[in-house]
């Protein structure tokens, strides 16, 4: 089985990697020039044109897309279906709104074309060594890939979610909780920053992680990002909000499901871009930690 990846970027390089060490034919596409060098200096096979990357296969094509959301993963989709054939596979990987997926699975349907919504968790470092992967489509197309997801992955950390659109419901939740968590962790250490005490964050987020109710892998980044810069001096803490959350708060006034901590966590990301907090930093340093989001640098 050969596994074709479309997008280079900090998923899907380390994805791409991923696939390769668990001894699965994977071969890779970016429209980015540095984006395919970076992938060939790490040892994989990329092409420099679709028509190529398509023309490889020498059976069944499962593409795997991971780039983002929107116009762009569209324009990805319609380009790739026009270079399969009935039987083949799409994957979107990426942080897709799930009416796009369901959107995407009945167009690619008429063609004959399979399609699998997965919604990716873990981070660069999940995607590099372990992810946690959320997959909706058709059941069958999915235990044709089971042992696939499975070999990426880290221990439980794979689940057929259901019918089409699914993974990236899942996922879109999944984002929605962890605002809320990260907006709770920095709205914390703001008022230990505010205190009269002279607290060190690295060790206060040390001994969170060892024993205590909140001990998690956030807590554990927070440690990380502290060490590194000890009040967070070195950045601002302006965060972008990449659309999850809010298709998680919509989704819930539609469904008429109270969400309040993580409709306020929205809301705090889009004051973060107003004015600076202790809060929104930390926030910031921990998006920048687990998914490699860029930070505003003072």
């Amino acid at each position: 089985m050969q596994i074709g990846m479309i997008g280079l970027g900090k998923m899907g390089l380390n994805l791409m990697m991923n696939l390769r060490d668990n001894g699965i034919d994977v071969i890779g596409y970016d429209v980015n020039p540095a984006m395919r060098q970076g992938a060939v200096e790490c040892g994989l096979t990329v092409y420099e044109n679709l028509n190529d990357f398509t023309q490889s296969f020498s059976d069944r094509k499962i593409i795997w897309v991971m780039v983002p959301a929107g116009k762009i993963t569209d324009s990805v989709i319609h380009q790739v279906s026009q270079l399969c054939q009935a039987g083949d596979i799409i994957i979107d990987g990426g942080n897709s709104f799930y009416q796009d997926s369901l959107r995407h699975a009945k167009q690619l349907k008429e063609m004959g074309i399979h399609f699998l919504d997965c919604g990716t968790s873990g981070g660069t470092s999940g995607a590099r060594g372990g992810a946690c992967l959320m997959i909706g489509g058709e059941e069958e197309v999915f235990n044709h890939l089971k042992d696939v997801f499975q070999a990426i992955s880290v221990e439980n950390g794979c689940l057929y979610a259901g019918k089409s659109g699914s993974g990236h419901y899942l996922k879109m939740v999944h984002n929605g909780i962890e605002y809320g968590m990260m907006q709770a962790i920095g709205e914390g250490f703001e008022v230990l920053e505010a205190s009269e005490y002279d607290f060190d964050f690295e060790k206060v987020a040390r001994v969170w992680n060892n024993g205590s109710v909140i001990r998690s892998w956030l807590v554990e980044l927070m440690e990380l990002s502290f060490k590194n810069d000890p009040k967070l001096d070195m950045i601002t803490g302006a965060s972008d909000s990449s659309g999850e959350a809010q298709w998680t708060v919509e989704q819930a006034l539609q469904l008429k499901v109270p969400t309040p901590v993580i409709s306020l966590s929205l809301m705090m990301r889009y004051r973060s871009k107003q004015n600076d907090t202790f809060a929104g930093k930390v926030v910031s340093a921990l998006r920048n930690a687990f998914g490699g989001h860029s930070v505003t640098k003072k």
